[in-house]
């Protein structure tokens, strides 16, 4: 039985999280740490404030879906106090990742952090990248909630990055209008990003492709929070067997 405690356990994605590790046989929630929402109850569990809540309950593995400010300060606890942590928030910047990368070396304990713990979204990202292998002018859409504070999103980043580690040409997309600054999204590694905020949705993504004569879309939804669960019990299974730093999901798979 692993010990798993929650930090952001009353926002959206942490009580979906905290029932999805409720209801694992291998799994126990031993921990809901949320300083918005002191003295809550989250799936039976008492909703506390400070993160060293996770050493009193004997936590072993703590899952973070906060905020990426925040994100950053529990992972430097956690890998100093030796409890596995996934980290499923985003925003976490390239310089992040190696500080993180950093800590876990000396630390005992690991990390794992994903920008979208979809298994589909996985998919998704790898299959892009080895789309541009043979494509080499590509730009991505991403699509959220209009609650989503970052953009553009981590998975939309990761992707970018992807295409243009994997693709063999140097195409470059056009700018846009000077009058209109931002049309084009943003450029990321020379691809570029677009980003939708929109109520009604939840989390999507587009990677458009073309070449002379064709375009290749290969698209991802997720329209419900469960999406994202197998791929976070996945990581909490694995984190602990998994030395150092973990980056995306794509390894577990």
């Amino acid at each position: 039985m692993i010990r798993v405690g929650v930090l952001g356990a009353a926002g959206r994605m942490g009580r979906v999280v905290c029932g999805a590790v409720g209801g694992a046989g291998d799994l126990e929630l031993v921990a809901a740490v949320d300083p918005s929402h002191i003295g809550e109850t989250v799936e039976g569990t008492l909703v506390h404030g400070p993160i060293e809540s996770l050493a009193d309950a004997s936590a072993e593995v703590a899952v973070d879906f906060t905020l990426a400010g925040a994100a950053m300060d529990n992972a430097r606890w956690c890998l100093a106090n030796g409890i596995h942590i996934v980290i499923g928030t985003t925003g976490i910047a390239a310089d992040d990742l190696d500080e993180l990368r950093s800590l876990a070396d000396t630390a005992d304990a690991n990390v794992i952090v994903a920008p979208n713990f979809a298994v589909g979204a996985a998919l998704m990202m790898r299959f892009a990248a080895e789309a541009a292998r043979h494509f080499d002018a590509a730009e991505v859409i991403e699509l959220h909630h209009d609650r989503k504070a970052d953009a553009p999103s981590g998975t939309a980043i990761s992707t970018a990055r992807a295409i243009a580690a994997a693709r063999r040409g140097d195409w470059r997309a056009p700018g846009g209008d000077d009058a209109h600054p931002g049309a084009r999204g943003a450029d990321v590694e020379g691809v570029r990003v677009h980003g939708v905020r929109l109520p009604g949705m939840l989390a999507h993504q587009e990677v458009l492709f073309g070449g002379p004569g064709q375009t290749l879309t290969i698209r991802h939804d997720s329209t419900d929070r469960s999406s994202f669960m197998p791929g976070v019990l996945l990581a909490i299974r694995a984190v602990a067997g998994r030395p150092g730093l973990t980056a995306g999901l794509d390894p577990l798979l």
